[in-house]
């Protein structure tokens, strides 16, 4: 489960900044669409540079969403300083655009909206996994349960039959009582196994 959920952080990361990415591209398309010629061109220039640095970075990001986590936690320098790349190149064209207030603030809005659409996404996913583990769990924590009471109930049966008997040697009562224990240390084993998420063959 740790791998999974550390692939699921590395995901979640990714598609938020992506999230980004294309809500800075939405605003600045619009601007591109509103420009007057000599920023146009300017503006159609941050665009295509935007576009190809989002483009590397989701091309990065479908490579390593099959490979595993150490491949990650190498991949994900890359990524970051991809990310740091198109984030500069905006900071940039708002600082060398002069007053464009109103083109930073629709962009800030893009952005704080991705954001938070991101959040609720990873959220909503971890909740989804969380359901699924607390699912699972419940049914091996039923299962370890039924287990060990039938497992108790047999050994209960066998040891009821010998007392019954009352004739057996002792050295056959204990090979039944130590048969009993090793059941029940199984079956207990088992039960915490369950309950601590291992899996209770191991």
């Amino acid at each position: 489960m740790s791998q999974q959920s550390s692939m699921h952080f590395y995901l979640n990361w990714a598609k938020e900044r992506i999230d980004e990415m294309d809500a800075a591209l939405a605003s600045f398309e619009v601007k591109t669409g509103q420009a007057k010629a000599e920023s146009k061109v300017k503006t159609d220039q941050l665009l295509s540079d935007l576009t190809k640095h989002r483009d590397a970075f989701q091309a990065r990001l479908k490579t390593q969403a099959e490979a595993g986590e150490a491949a990650w936690a190498s991949a994900r320098t890359d990524l970051e300083r991809q990310w740091a790349a198109f984030e500069a190149q905006v900071k940039t064209y708002f600082e060398g655009a002069g007053k464009q207030l109103e083109l930073q603030q629709s962009t800030f809005r893009d952005l704080a909206a991705a954001q938070g659409k991101a959040w609720r996404e990873a959220a909503d996913k971890f909740r989804e996994a969380a359901g699924k583990v607390a699912a699972a769990r419940t049914v091996d924590l039923d299962a370890a349960l039924a287990q060990m009471k039938s497992d108790a109930s047999e050994a209960e049966a066998r040891l009821q039959k010998l007392k019954q008997a009352g004739s057996e040697s002792w050295s056959v009562l204990s090979a039944a009582l130590a048969e009993s224990r090793k059941s029940f240390d199984q079956a207990n084993k088992a039960a915490w196994d369950a309950l601590k998420g291992a899996d209770p063959k191991s």
